[in-house]
This record gives C-alpha cells, structure tokens and sequence, in this order.
C-alpha cells in the first residue's frame, strides 16, 4: 500500500513539474523566431540591432593596455 502511494505521489510531482515546464517553454520562446541575416517579415516592425563587432575590439584593447602596465609592488631584487 505504501508502495502504491509513493508512485501515485510521484506520478502527481512528475505531472506538476511538466505543466510548469511546459508553461516556461512557451512563455520563453517567442512566436515569431527572427534569424539573423535575414529580412524581417513584412508586417513585423523593422528594430535595428547594435552592431557587436567594436566590442570584441575594446575588450583587446583594454587587455593590451592592461597588460602593458606595470604591476605594483614588485621588486626588482
């Protein structure tokens, strides 16, 4: 009887737990999946997306400038 009781509460969490994912998953994905490189629809409104390419750019540059730096503290002995 304990037996049977376990599974059926486990049957229950398990179905819980699916109705909350499943929730998730449609709140989550969007309706209408936009693939970059491509037009946007043509009733869908135009957004334009920041380019990303300068900041791969100012994290080598920010990291050559680092690195250039001399660390404090250390001495020449």
């Amino acid at each position: 009887m304990r037996m049977l009781f376990g599974v059926v509460g486990l049957l229950i969490a398990l179905a819980v737990v699916g109705l909350l994912v499943k929730k998730q998953v449609t709140v989550a994905v969007p309706s209408a999946a936009v693939v970059p490189g491509t037009p946007p629809a043509a009733g869908a409104s135009a957004q334009v997306q920041p380019q990303l390419t300068p900041v791969p750019d100012q994290i080598k540059a920010a990291v050559d400038a680092a690195m250039q730096q001399k660390r404090p503290g250390l001495d020449d002995n």
